[in-house]
């Protein structure tokens, strides 16, 4: 009993902070994808506790299992909206989670007729589910080296290797059999443990972390061409060098060191002979950029958008342009392009060139600088 009561002990405070999480969330009147997830996922963290405690009833586990299978598709999506700057929730991904929950209750409620087709359906939501871990974790890793923000770069690894880790637990018992964390199983105090440091972790970064600002003087500065300004309204802020500023916008804005092909974070930190940890407090702290590509993409979409509009450049293929800029390929290209101008690259040149160039047709000729 008092193995059990422990456990019970775990699981109330791992389902106390995940409902802390969602009330804060709540009274922010955050409203954004991450944090919406972020609810959902601290909601489903709260339902796992109780549902797979001691002493919850077996027969409600045809209606619970079916919900809790989808646990690992929603931490999939919160992953992506939470490490990828870009990503934005489609209709598919919710098509996804709930497909994934539809077929768990086809397989509860099929267990009594089939039992051996349901053992292999099982087992295929298994898969499923790990291959959602494991999409989840390959995210983190892949934009963990673009990543500007101090506090998301400490923090997303811990979280992501313990929630990674309880997914494949729980993957792992699958539908198959009985599940790891029922009454009495000997996985049941491990879980709790596992699932408390998870609901702390979590705790930690959401109730910590101030509501994120959409918007700063310094990246609107930026928009403008007024790098002073920026050091300005960098500088109100936080603490940031504005000589390494003024640096910085000498390599962007003058030498175009944006064109270089595969530049990373690493080598420009080395051009400008100042510590990583430096220029990513720089660039994210004192210009308001979260991501180094996405600074990166700024002056190559606006070099690119100079070349597009170019009368002369008319004939030039948008891929040449694009991989003038900076740009790897083609796809990357358009995808900033679109997200930045709302316009695809040729939808762009052509209302570009369409433009009047002359002051009036009756006037003598003179171009318009």
């Amino acid at each position: 009993m008092g193995l059990t009561a422990i456990d019970l002990g775990l699981r109330g405070a791992a389902s106390g902070v995940f409902l802390l999480i969602i009330l804060v969330a709540l009274q922010r009147r955050a409203a954004s994808q991450q944090a919406l997830l972020g609810m959902a996922m601290s909601a489903g963290g709260a339902f796992y506790a109780i549902a797979t405690a001691p002493f919850f009833p077996e027969s409600s586990w045809w209606w619970v299992l079916p919900i809790l299978s989808g646990q690992p598709a929603l931490f999939w999506l919160w992953a992506r909206a939470a490490f990828d700057d870009d990503f934005v929730l489609r209709r598919w991904h919710g098509a996804v989670l709930l497909g994934i929950v539809a077929f768990g209750f086809v397989l509860t409620l099929g267990w009594a007729y089939a039992p051996a087709l349901a053992r292999v359906g099982g087992r295929g939501l298994a898969l499923v589910n790990l291959a959602l871990a494991l999409a989840a974790a390959v995210q983190t890793v892949k934009t963990w080296r673009a990543d500007l923000v101090a506090r998301r770069r400490r923090l997303r690894l811990a979280i992501l290797a313990i929630n990674v880790g309880l997914i494949i637990v729980f993957v792992g018992a699958g539908f198959a059999a009985i599940p790891v964390a029922v009454p009495g199983a000997p996985g049941s105090l491990p879980v709790a443990l596992v699932l408390c440091v998870v609901a702390m972790m979590a705790g930690v970064t959401s109730l910590a972390t101030p509501p994120a600002v959409p918007a700063n003087d310094a990246t609107a500065a930026i928009a403008s061409g007024d790098v002073r300004g920026a050091a300005r309204a960098a500088t109100a802020r936080v603490v940031v060098d504005p000589i390494l500023l003024r640096r910085l916008d000498q390599l962007m804005s003058v030498e175009r060191t944006y064109r270089q092909e595969g530049l990373a974070i690493g080598a420009l930190a080395a051009r400008l002979q100042v510590p990583e940890h430096r220029l990513r407090q720089a660039i994210n702290e004192g210009l308001g950029y979260r991501n180094f590509n996405a600074y990166l993409n700024h002056y190559r979409i606006e070099d690119a958008k100079l070349a597009l509009s170019d009368v002369t450049q008319r004939e030039v293929p948008v891929l040449t342009i694009a991989m003038d800029a900076g740009f790897q390929s083609i796809g990357p290209f358009n995808r900033a392009f679109k997200a930045e101008t709302g316009l695809t690259p040729t939808e762009f040149r052509r209302e570009a060139l369409s433009r009047p160039v002359f002051a009036d047709i009756g006037a003598p000729q003179r171009e318009i600088g």
